[in-house]
């Protein structure tokens, strides 16, 4: 593209466009793990006639845990996509996310199996 049409940006830099889209995402991962740590503090102090408080500490602790992970994997994602849009070179794959989505399901099954269990 030549003219006014064409963008003078100096080598190496990032369209804005891409920076703000990347960090909204790692703000997202930052709400979600919000959420996961709230519902775990939420489930240890709220629900304290749901089922054993073993099983109660043990859900509370696996969201707030899964909350931290999720916070630590939305930060490196956001590192690494800010070093390929830099740099060039290939963006995060999407290993963290399915491990993330796998333990939210086991702990998801935990619950029911829970609520099922309770007398």
């Amino acid at each position: 593209m030549s003219g006014p049409e064409q963008e003078h940006t100096p080598p190496g830099a990032v369209d804005a466009r891409f920076t703000l889209a990347a960090e909204r995402t790692m703000l997202a991962w930052v709400r979600t793990s919000l959420g996961l740590i709230a519902a775990g503090v939420a489930v240890v102090n709220v629900l304290p006639g749901f089922s054993s408080s073993a099983i109660r500490a043990a859900i509370g602790i696996g969201l707030v845990a899964m909350g931290l992970l999720s916070a630590v994997v939305g930060g490196l994602r956001w590192r690494k996509t800010q070093i390929a849009l830099r740099d060039g070179g290939p963006m995060p794959g999407p290993a963290p996310i399915w491990m993330i989505i796998c333990l939210l399901v086991i702990l998801s099954i935990t619950v029911l199996v829970a609520v099922v269990a309770d007398p």
